[in-house]
Parts: C-alpha cells; structure tokens; sequence
C-alpha cells in the first residue's frame, strides 16, 4: 500500500484503509492523489480528461477510488517491468 492508501497488489478485499486517522480524504485530495498516480504513469490528461478526474475524485467511494487508482498505478509498474 502506497503512502496514500493506494494498493500496490491484486485486491482480494474492499480496500478500506486510508492512513489518515478520522476517515477518508475529501475529494479535493482524492482528486490530487488521482493525478500525482496519472504523473507518475507518465498519462498525459486533455480538459475532458481532467473534468472526469475531477468528478470520479468527487463522487468515487474510497473502495472504489483506491481500486482504480491501483490499477493504474500497476499497470504503469507492469509497463516499466516489461521494459526492462
């Protein structure tokens, strides 16, 4: 699990988890962790990108949030492995 509660592996369970004590980011920071993971897999975002970013970051439950996010962020891991 990333620092921001991210999975980092295949998801067996509803990943509840998030290391900040007193309950889930708000969506602002939701939508910050989702483009930091978008940088860091090298996705480039247009505007219509970006407002879908925005509105999954507002409207995702944490479960749901965390798990998409994890998939991009291993599928970019898995691209970098395979370019070894």
């Amino acid at each position: 699990m990333t620092d921001n509660g991210i999975p980092t592996g295949p998801i067996d369970r509803e990943p509840l988890d998030y290391p900040a004590p007193g309950g889930y980011p708000s969506s602002d920071r939701k939508a910050a962790i989702l483009r930091e993971t978008f940088r860091a897999a090298g996705v480039e975002l247009g505007a219509y990108d970006e407002r879908i970013a925005e509105w999954f970051a507002e409207f995702a439950d944490w479960g749901t949030f965390a798990t998409v996010t994890s998939w991009v962020q291993r599928a970019a891991q898995a691209g970098t492995e395979t370019d070894r």
